[in-house]
């Protein structure tokens, strides 16, 4: 007989409904795609995420609960569910001052969004700045070229500098992607 594991997590109370979705579609599409069980209290940001032995989709789940805690949307994040290979990456910027966050949040995301998406199209990784934190979801080499690019605008490197080196990097990652 097999035995049921457990893992807890917290999100944010205001992402809880997102894990849920609307009639809760996307809890039930988690479960039937990965075997998991998942217990929501949605007063308290818990998730208890129940699986059988053997069955590692549990980290999966994990990381992709965590990434709608941290502002992706359902079908941002479900690239971690999709492959083995994606990952899910995070840069805290907590230990920064309100009004620092508040000056690179700007800087990333850019005039209407356009610095965040320039990194999303160059590197396929997926992006998203919520609260004090930037979670990048994508393969190794895709989140690795992201966060490089992300760590030059918290470093305060001209935007032109950033553009430039993803131009470069673009190149690699074409070749990685036409290997793949």
């Amino acid at each position: 007989m097999e035995e049921d594991y457990v893992i807890g997590i917290k999100i944010p109370l205001d992402r809880v409904g997102v894990v849920i979705g609307k009639n809760g579609e996307i809890k039930k599409m988690i479960e039937e795609k990965t075997g998991v069980k998942l217990d929501i209290n949605s007063s308290e940001g818990e998730i208890n995420i129940f699986y059988k032995e053997g069955n590692l989709d549990f980290l999966k789940v994990r990381d992709f609960i965590y990434a709608i805690g941290r502002g992706f949307s359902p079908i941002r994040a479900i690239r971690i569910l999709e492959d083995d290979m994606v990952m899910y990456d995070l840069i805290k910027l907590g230990h920064l001052s309100k009004k620092d966050i508040m000056r690179i949040k700007g800087r990333i995301i850019g005039k209407d969004g356009s610095m965040r998406r320039y990194i999303e199209n160059v590197t396929g990784a997926v992006v998203s700045v919520y609260g004090d934190t930037i979670a990048i979801i994508g393969f190794p080499e895709e989140i690795n070229t992201a966060k490089k690019a992300v760590t030059m605008l918290i470093d305060g490197m001209p935007h032109s500098a950033v553009y430039k080196f993803l131009d470069n990097e673009r190149i690699k990652l074409r070749k990685i992607n036409i290997e793949r």
